[in-house]
């Protein structure tokens, strides 16, 4: 029988307490972001459509960036017990110099569109918390502006080679001459991606406004302050070359940079300088011979090729054939702090974010910056310490499965078929002789069950290409588990 009593105030208030409110809006609305989805979801509340989509969308069908978010979210760790972690280390060294964190902020175009305070931000937080922040040649804070935020912390520069190759020469001696340390010469823009959002709202040089579009800005007159009230959005780095933003974006993009433009850059340049946007295995073995001082596995966020490899699928496979000492970057898709350590496990030596970074700062300016990195900082620790790790060194691929959802396209159904068999098949005793002859008629008749729902599934009216892929995996994997069992 339990003894009841008369419940006592003073017992109450141990177990519960009121949490005090916090009037500054701002600092409520950071406060309440866990993750940097929530950050998203505030961004995407105080931002207009035209300007939050600018940063939040990806190239036509916006595969790329949604198949790297879906491959970070598809692994699984396997902790260490007993193993005490209760002070982890995050530092790291990276292209020789000091950074807290193994993570930096990627290179941004038109950052000061999306909140008021845009590279000074970012440069700023980077600082304070220090990790190194990248400048974009479409950056809207200048070289000189940039290192006034940061004076004391690790400024790299993104380099765009341009048609007018003279102004890529000028932006490259600008940026030694400021400080700037590293040097990120970016391979992946031959042509601008079809970034269909964007044309959708009438995001385009000059901008094509519509009423919708003008409607939608009017809800958030902060926005228009901020913009009617500070200086003129331009790219700062290149406003004394003259011509307008959209003849600025048009020499940004040049089919014919080759090997003899990375030749000449890396003549000029006296810092580190490494190659951003490599999307195979031979371009990042071409590269690490050749010299360069690292590499950034990148599909520009996904932003030009859609369909394009997943830049944390083949970092296994570049760093096995680059070796474990070449400086090995990647981005795309980092939503989570769990993201950088699985990549660092798999041979990262660095990664880089970008619309974590922009999601902070549309969500509230340096303090949604500052925030931004708060989060991933506590994720990345508690990772470390779940899976029992002291330092980034103690993690090994042994620490993470890369699972998939979908199967390689140059592998014939059947054959996949097979290694799904093999690969998601109970550990089983061996079979007596006579069941083990049954079974080669089974596996051959799950090969063609796996061809028939291939085809079924591609002739499905109104499937996406990635739901096709999606469903064509299960029902690969469905018959592999018959022809398991």
């Amino acid at each position: 029988m339990v003894k009841r009593q008369l419940p006592n105030p003073k017992d109450i208030f141990e177990y519960v307490q009121f949490k005090k409110p916090t009037f500054n809006g701002k600092q409520r609305r950071l406060q309440d972001a866990l993750t940097i989805y929530d950050l998203r979801a505030i961004a995407k509340r105080r931002t207009p459509t035209a300007a939050f989509d600018y940063t939040d969308g990806a190239a036509e069908g916006e595969l790329s960036i949604l198949r790297a978010r879906q491959a970070f979210e598809d692994i699984e760790f396997h902790p260490d017990i007993l193993r005490p972690a209760e002070d982890v280390d995050t530092s790291t060294e990276i292209l020789g110099g000091p950074s807290a964190m193994p993570f930096g902020i990627a290179p941004t175009g038109f950052t000061r569109l999306m909140q008021t305070e845009g590279e000074t931000a970012g440069a700023g937080a980077a600082g304070a918390a220090g990790i190194p922040f990248t400048l974009s040649t479409l950056g809207t804070t200048s070289i000189e502006d940039v290192v006034k935020a940061n004076p004391n912390g690790r400024n790299w520069f993104q380099l765009y080679v341009l048609r007018d190759r003279e102004v890529s020469y000028g932006l490259v001696k600008r940026a030694a001459a400021a400080g700037f340390d590293t040097l990120h010469f970016t391979v992946d823009t031959p042509v601008a991606g079809n970034r269909m959002r964007d044309y959708r709202n009438g995001f385009s040089i000059p901008p094509q406004l519509t009423v919708k579009t003008v409607l939608d800005t009017l809800p958030r007159p902060w926005w228009w302050f901020d913009f009617l009230t500070t200086p003129k959005l331009e790219f700062a780095s290149l406003k004394s070359t003259g011509g307008t933003v959209g003849d600025l974006i048009g020499q940004a993009m040049d089919p014919t940079i080759s090997y003899e433009d990375l030749a000449t850059i890396r003549e000029m340049w006296p810092g580190k300088i490494v190659v951003k946007g490599v999307q195979n295995v031979p371009d990042a073995v071409k590269l690490i011979d050749m010299g360069v001082d690292g590499i950034v596995l990148s599909n520009h966020g996904g932003r030009q090729l859609d369909r394009a490899p997943i830049p944390f699928h083949l970092l296994p496979q570049v760093v096995r054939e680059v070796g474990k000492d070449a400086t090995v970057m990647i981005d795309t898709g980092i939503m989570n702090g769990a993201d950088i350590v699985a990549s660092v496990a798999l041979g990262a030596k660095f990664t880089l974010i970008g619309r974590a970074y922009l999601y902070g700062l549309m969500a509230g300016g340096r303090a949604g910056v500052d925030r931004t990195i708060a989060i991933l900082r506590s994720e990345i620790e508690r990772t470390m310490k779940l899976l029992g790790v002291k330092s980034l060194e103690e993690l090994e691929p042994r620490h993470v499965t890369q699972l998939t959802r979908v199967a390689p396209l140059s592998v014939a159904y059947g054959e996949a078929a097979e290694t799904a068999s093999s690969a998601s098949a109970p550990v089983r005793a061996p079979r007596p002789a006579g069941e083990a002859k049954a079974a080669k008629p089974a596996a051959k008749a799950g090969k063609g069950a796996a061809k028939t729902a291939a085809a079924q599934t591609a002739a499905t009216p109104g499937t996406t290409p990635l739901e096709a892929a999606e469903q064509t995996s299960d029902a690969i994997g469905a018959v592999a588990e018959k022809v398991a069992d």
